[in-house]
């Protein structure tokens, strides 16, 4: 080992990775390879590749693909990452290319590192049983699990957003029914108007509010439709038959969400129509709370 060093080996020979690192070369490839913005992945994109982790040790272990120590400790170390820890270990930017491949191995190598630690294996040890690719990343492809984490991780607090919206649009009917006797100059083309009530205004905004909640509840209905096991390219090679239902099963399990397969996987890997809706619908809901708020001001 080098001074603060340890060397690791990929197909395109060694390099230095920090001693005390639990991701490998693939990772440290990807810091040295794109360095553009200095961000980090977001928290909900690694909880959510973590949960997807933890689910396909499960399945393959179900069946008997995976030896069931590597996947004990591929679990226990997936459930350590969904739980806040080792945060300092997801170091690619968000701006890479290979639609997510740096950043799906920055995963598998944490995993798999973490999990030998838990098999009590040294980093440095050549002998380590669990692999990043053959293993932690056994039957998924960067083009199945990136856009599957995508979906979980609009999904992760969606409930908590829904639940705001409908306090906010409760609040405003309350205000509707407070301010109905009062009296007051509507506004159009930056000049006073007819008359209105405050209460009108307050109702206006308890719908326009709930009608965005709609748009949000529809939108996140079809980011539940996964296409885990599509693998590369929809076909599901190197992956077990069973491995997608049992997956989307699993994850509804974990997650306690009603998620279901997309139909058609090959859909899953060509189409990001279903992100576009849910960012979409997020994005009118803030342009109407930006109107409120200007109305307010």
């Amino acid at each position: 080992m080098t001074q603060g060093f340890r060397i690791e080996k990929d197909s395109l020979g060694e390099v230095q990775v920090p001693a005390s690192a639990l991701y490998g070369a693939q990772t440290q490839r990807a810091v040295h390879n794109f360095p553009v913005s200095g961000l980090r992945p977001y928290p909900a994109f690694v909880w959510a590749m973590a949960v997807i982790k933890r689910a396909a040790a499960e399945v393959n272990r179900d069946l008997g693909l995976l030896d069931a120590s590597a996947a004990t400790a591929i679990i226990a170390a997936a459930d350590e990452v969904i739980a806040g820890q080792h945060s300092e270990q997801f170091v690619v930017d968000p701006f890479q290319a290979g639609a997510g491949t740096s950043h799906n191995m920055n995963l598998n190598e944490v995993l798999a590192n973490r999990a030998n630690q838990i098999l009590g294996y040294s980093l440095e040890d050549a002998k380590k049983p669990v692999n990043p690719n053959d293993h932690v990343n056994m039957a998924q492809s960067t083009n199945d699990t990136i856009p599957t984490a995508i979906r979980l991780g609009a999904l992760w607090r969606v409930n908590e957003l829904l639940a705001a919206i409908d306090g906010l649009a409760d609040a405003f009917d309350q205000k509707a029914i407070e301010f109905a006797d009062v009296v007051k100059s509507g506004r159009t083309h930056l000049q006073d108007a007819v008359p209105v009530t405050m209460g009108q205004e307050f109702g206006a905004y308890a719908l326009a509010v709930r009608n965005d909640r709609e748009r949000v509840a529809t939108a996140a209905a079809r980011m539940r439709r996964l296409g885990i096991g599509g693998t590369a390219t929809g076909s599901g090679l190197n992956a077990h038959a069973e491995y997608h239902p049992r997956m989307v099963t699993t994850l509804s399990r974990l997650l306690g969400q009603d998620l279901r397969s997309s139909g058609n996987l090959f859909e899953s890997m060509q189409n990001m129509a279903d992100a576009a809706d849910f960012s979409s619908a997020i994005r009118t809901l803030c342009v109407t709370l930006t109107r409120i708020a200007n109305d307010f001001r």
